[in-house]
């Protein structure tokens, strides 16, 4: 089992920065790939980030390119989202989430952290 902890959301205005955090806890050997994703209200859950176990290779969504960064420190099983140029539309529930292969269905999930971003 995989626990992730997420910390660092909060209130900004926009064209603010935020940076999210996730500690993962557990069998974080078994953890290929670390990422985001976010449930806007009334919106299904959506990708956003994600990352290799090496840091070396990251993926975005259309809508956070050239805006977020995520970047990992495996010294201390934490990932980070850093949010730059926030817009209103990026107000969500962020999830860390994390898997043993891949994105498409992460198996363990984060309790969430609250991002809203007032214009």
């Amino acid at each position: 089992q995989v626990q992730l902890v997420e910390s660092g959301g909060g209130l900004v205005q926009a064209g603010g920065s935020l940076r999210l955090s996730c500690a993962a806890s557990g069998r974080t050997d078994t953890i290929a790939r670390m990422g985001w994703f976010r449930q806007a209200p009334g919106k299904e859950r959506a990708f956003v980030a994600a990352i290799s176990r090496s840091g070396s290779v990251t993926d975005y969504a259309d809508s956070v390119k050239g805006r977020f960064t995520m970047s990992r420190d495996n010294a201390k099983n934490t990932v980070y989202l850093q949010m730059n140029s926030l817009i209103p539309e990026d107000t969500a529930v962020y999830y860390c989430v994390a898997d043993p292969r891949s994105m498409a269905t992460p198996e363990y999930w984060g309790q969430g952290t609250q991002v809203t971003v007032s214009s």
